[in-house]
């Protein structure tokens, strides 16, 4: 069934069509009615839906019959408005998260529908160009909602505090993962297995399967300790926190509700500031920026009186470094990579500030081979490392922004074959300058970089795997159009 609001904003903008094919005014419709126009203006913004002796009055007025007034069928030019209106479309976008209330989009839709429903259909068109699926749609609803806020979120940070103080974890300390796994079965009741999953050559990139009904947590026993140490973390923050409309697997398979996927980013959001507790972490950090050189082996040494996971890591300094430093010019990417394929593939990113680079393409160009990301990817299957690390600083040739970036790569936990980096990006400005003392070191290595070897104007780049086709075809049309104004200019 519809609802009955979207009943009443189909029949508004069908009665505020059929007056304007009329030319009648709001005022005109009102004189020849008796209604009031204040009442037939909340009728066409879909606030009212008159009584049928009403609906009859204007069906008269307008010359038109009372079944094609009520009717849920629109014509071609407002029928995309009414798929959307019918396939609730607009109970799945996460209005709420960002401030927006549904009523105002129906408010926004009732006051210009042919300008919205050529701006709907042309997201339409652009989706299906470029493959987007209903996962990337709330993926990038995710991303933007931790773009709006920084990616901190305090009233987590103050959760977890009141975790470890209720349950007596001392976040000074590295937590083992006997503290969690206690927890789960003494207080919240879990059964935890750890070989069922190895059974089924189906769930080998699963590492783990809760089962709500018996409370069972089901753990592959190929799962190191950092991985379990997460998993604990966030069936934790489930629970802690009470959250009932979740994921049942790690890494997630499938999802029913956007609600789902920002209850996930929320435990693990939880997971990642019980792992690695703010306040220690910041007086590390204030320690290690202090250095003239930036030193590697201090940084990795950083990490791993943290976590074992680089990833968990990374993207915990996306929470911190824009809260306690101020550093909100940050990107972080993923990127998987399997040799006998030869493409990187980026699965995941954030942009803290929406700056353009680097940044997904969806039309399988070539991402730059000179990132450090893309660099270390390459380099380490070749090697008997389980990790390599490398930084630069990045000049992008198509801006002035420069980046300082460190990549972490290693073999992936969940694919066989495969290998995944992991990069972080901070834009070098006169802030970052001063917080970051060893950005004045001259040993770090300065590389131009572009965004996909497609549109990269750099002519003498010795890792080019394709030709530089858009920004050929750029170049192309402005000498055309230069020539068409110099051929105006003669003949004026």
């Amino acid at each position: 069934m519809i609802e009955e609001e979207y009943i009443r904003l189909i029949f508004g903008l069908k009665l505020k069509q059929v007056r304007t094919d009329k030319n009648l005014s709001l005022f005109g419709l009102a004189k020849v009615t008796g209604l009031s126009k204040s009442y037939l203006n909340e009728i066409e913004k879909g606030k009212k839906y008159p009584k049928r002796d009403k609906i009859v009055l204007l069906a008269d007025a307008l010359e038109t019959s009372y079944d094609q007034l009520v009717s849920l069928k629109l014509d071609k030019n407002l029928a995309p408005i009414g798929e959307i209106l019918q396939s609730r479309i607009l109970k799945e976008i996460p209005l709420d998260i960002f401030g927006i209330k549904e009523s105002d989009l129906i408010d926004i839709i009732a006051e210009a529908p042919l300008k919205v429903n050529a701006f709907i259909s042309t997201l339409f068109e652009i989706a299906k160009h470029y493959n987007l699926t209903r996962e990337s749609f709330f993926l990038a609803a995710l991303r933007s909602y931790q773009e709006a806020n920084n990616n901190y979120f305090e009233e987590y940070e103050n959760e977890v505090e009141q975790f470890a103080k209720a349950y007596s974890i001392d976040l000074n300390k590295k937590i083992e993962v006997s503290d969690l796994e206690e927890i789960l079965i003494e207080e919240y009741g879990y059964t935890i297995e750890n070989e069922e999953l190895s059974k089924h050559k189906e769930l080998n990139n699963l590492r783990s399967v809760f089962v709500p009904t018996s409370k069972t947590l089901l753990v592959s026993s190929e799962t190191d300790t950092s991985q379990r140490l997460f998993i604990y973390a966030k069936e934790i923050a489930y629970n802690y926190l009470k959250i009932s409309d979740r994921l049942f697997t790690f890494s997630w398979i499938k999802f029913d509700r956007f609600d789902q996927v920002l209850n996930n980013f929320i435990a693990s959001y939880f997971a990642g500031a019980l792992l690695i507790p703010r306040k220690r972490l910041v007086k590390e950090l204030k320690m290690f920026f202090e250095n003239k050189q930036f030193d590697e082996a201090k940084f990795n040494a950083i990490i791993q009186e943290f976590t074992d996971s680089p990833e968990t890591f990374y993207q915990r300094l996306t929470n911190i470094l824009p809260k306690d430093f101020n550093l909100k010019n940050l990107f972080f990417l993923r990127f998987s990579y399997k040799p006998e394929r030869g493409d990187f593939q980026l699965t995941k990113e954030l942009h803290i500030t929406n700056l353009l680079e680097p940044h997904a393409n969806e039309r399988n160009e070539h991402y730059c081979r000179r990132w450090v990301s893309i660099k270390t990817l390459s380099e380490l299957p070749n090697l008997k490392n389980e990790e390599l690390f490398s930084c630069q600083i990045s000049s992008y040739t198509h801006t002035d922004n420069k980046y300082f970036v460190m990549s972490t790569a290693t073999k992936d936990p969940f694919r066989k074959g495969y290998y995944r980096s992991i990069a972080l990006g901070i834009m070098i400005t006169p802030h970052s300058l001063g917080k970051l003392h060893f950005l004045h070191d001259d040993s770090i290595p300065v590389k131009r970089v572009g965004v996909t070897c497609e549109s990269c104007s750099i002519s003498d780049c010795e890792v080019r795997v394709a030709q530089p086709r858009n920004l050929e075809r750029k170049q192309r049309f402005g000498q055309t159009d230069e020539v068409v104004k110099e051929i105006m200019e003669k003949y004026k």
